[in-house]
């Protein structure tokens, strides 16, 4: 029996090691890339972005807004585009509604409002929602009348020259898409949105600027961009199986030919998801279809004609999501590794010090730079944004089960709706001071199973025996930093949700529950 252990253990240990080695080269050459991309947007930042020439006729511009039950935002972003800087008799606004509910007849009254002012706006509206938000897009697009396609989601507030700002690098033939950077209306409502912000802050002003100005693709973002209606029609128009029509319809335009420009000083603000579970929700579908588009993209773009920065700029930003799963991988491998003690080079050697400090340099470190990085670009604070990189840690480590899930649904070849991010509007917003919470009402998220914030409850939990451990036995100790980020993540995450899920239920039963009927009175006696 001891003999069988110990060929056991003999052979469990290698093979974690191995393991745990893999899984840490993977993880710390996409935070290698981190650096590379904080290098290209150092190097290339400064180039001009100014159009080369103007159009001496504006051309016509079709704004479409796509909608699903927004009833939260539909008249804010309807009169926005409405009131946008440009000619009347150049602009054509097509409302594009699956909805189901009653925003239906808020975007009936706003269009017909507006149709009375004299603006060339059309209500389309879809009762099948085949295809979802491309089948909408795809259905409308015949219907438009503009040589310029304008995208604007419900959540999005474009500036009034938003236009004017954009449409003159088009004067540029072999321009197909003009994509301007996210801003937020609610960046520091919580700590999630801070941390949403800066997420967004380093893919839009690190990677897009480096990639496209370093000669690299970008894709287009599903709002606040401009596209010529010939690179639509030429790239194949959009198709809806994969859940970021957006980065598919982008790939598909580039390798025709098309080029495309990001504006890093044109904003568009939007709102960021208030709750975890929206948030999780929008983290799910924007990993699961970036890895579709992988799938289906990726072989055609290396047997392609193009250079190889691009084809190498591609794969990176496709098979990113995958770190998710290599954390969530190197987390599941804490506990094992306490006790079997992984140590590849031997416990307390140089090499091995070497290591360690290099896969932290090249994994935790080059996050950090970026994400700082991006915030000094547009005039923040170094130390602020310093001083929020544990909880950019936690958030991301939190998310990474949800998105690992995404992952293995997207290896696995899962089919899934395309599940939009809720929409607060104003309900982001305290109404009362004595108002305990910012939500006044809890929208469920039908796509994110119960399961999965069990789980992440039950990582967290994970987390706090590797602690315990680590604790106990002094040779492990480096790691505790680490297995509390790891567990404050997972808790976090995990348990807002479930609370969040909570209120969700509670609200619905009370709103099912009838009123009890009122106890009649008692009539006196008559003599």
């Amino acid at each position: 029996m001891l003999f069988s252990s110990a060929i056991l253990l003999d052979w469990v240990g290698p093979t974690l090691t191995t393991v745990y080695l893999v899984l840490l080269a993977l993880i710390g050459v996409y935070g290698l890339h981190r650096y590379w991309l904080v290098f290209l947007f150092t190097r290339h930042r400064h180039k001009p972005s100014d159009p080369a020439q103007q159009f001496a006729q504006l051309p016509r511009i079709t704004v479409q807004l796509p909608m699903y039950n927004e009833g939260a935002v539909a008249q804010r972003i309807i009169d926005a585009a409405a009131t946008l800087d440009y000619p009347r008799d150049l602009l054509q606004i097509q409302v594009v509604d699956d909805s189901t509910d009653a925003s239906v007849d808020i975007c009936r009254q706003r269009v017909a409002h507006w149709r009375a002012q004299g603006l060339d706006i059309a209500y389309l509206h879809r009762t099948d929602r085949g295809g979802f938000k491309a089948g909408a897009l795809a259905a409308a697009t015949p219907h438009a009348t503009g040589q310029f396609i304008a995208i604007f989601d419900a959540d999005f507030i474009p500036p009034a020259d938003f236009l004017h700002r954009t449409i003159h690098h088009f004067a540029d033939p072999a321009i197909g898409m003009v994509q301007t950077r996210w801003e937020h209306l609610n960046r520091e409502d919580s700590l999630l949105t801070r941390g949403q912000a800066i997420f967004l802050d380093g893919h839009f002003v690190i990677e897009h600027t480096a990639r496209n100005r370093s000669g690299a693709w970008i894709n287009f973002n599903g709002t606040a961009g401009l596209w010529r209606r010939q690179t639509i029609d030429e790239a194949g128009g959009w198709h809806h199986d994969t859940l970021t029509e957006d980065v598919d319809l982008s790939y598909r335009a580039q390798l025709v030919g098309w080029k495309f420009l990001f504006l890093p000083s044109v904003t568009c603000p939007a709102e960021l998801p208030p709750e975890v579970n929206a948030f999780k929700s929008q983290q799910h579908r924007w990993t699961k279809g970036s890895l579709q588009c992988a799938f289906k993209l990726l072989p055609r773009l290396m047997a392609a004609p193009v250079p190889r920065k691009v084809k190498i700029e591609a794969f990176f930003h496709l098979t990113s999501p995958m770190v998710y799963l290599y954390i969530t991988l190197f987390a599941l491998l804490f506990y094992p590794a306490i006790f079997i003690n992984i140590q590849p080079v031997g416990r307390g050697t140089w090499l091995g010090l070497i290591i360690g400090l290099t896969m932290f340099g090249m994994g935790t470190i080059s996050a950090t730079l970026f994400y700082i990085t991006s915030q000094r670009a547009q005039g923040r604070s170094g130390l602020v944004a310093l001083a929020q990189v544990p909880l950019l840690m936690a958030i991301g480590v939190g998310i990474a089960l949800n998105n690992a899930v995404a992952c293995i649904e997207a290896l696995l070849g899962h089919q899934s709706d395309f599940i939009r991010t809720p929409k607060y509007g104003d309900n982001t917003k305290p109404q009362t001071q004595t108002q305990k919470t910012r939500i006044q009402s809890i929208i469920p998220i039908p796509s994110l199973r119960r399961s999965v914030c069990f789980l992440e409850i039950a990582m967290a939990l994970y987390m706090a025996e590797c602690i315990r451990l680590t604790l106990k036995y002094e040779h492990t100790i480096i790691g505790l930093p680490f297995l509390v980020l790891f567990g404050s993540g997972y808790l976090y995450v995990g348990g807002s949700s479930l609370w969040l899920h909570y209120r969700a239920w509670r609200e619905a039963r009370r709103q099912t529950t009838p009123a009890p009927n009122p106890t009649p009175a008692v009539q006196p006696a008559t003599a």
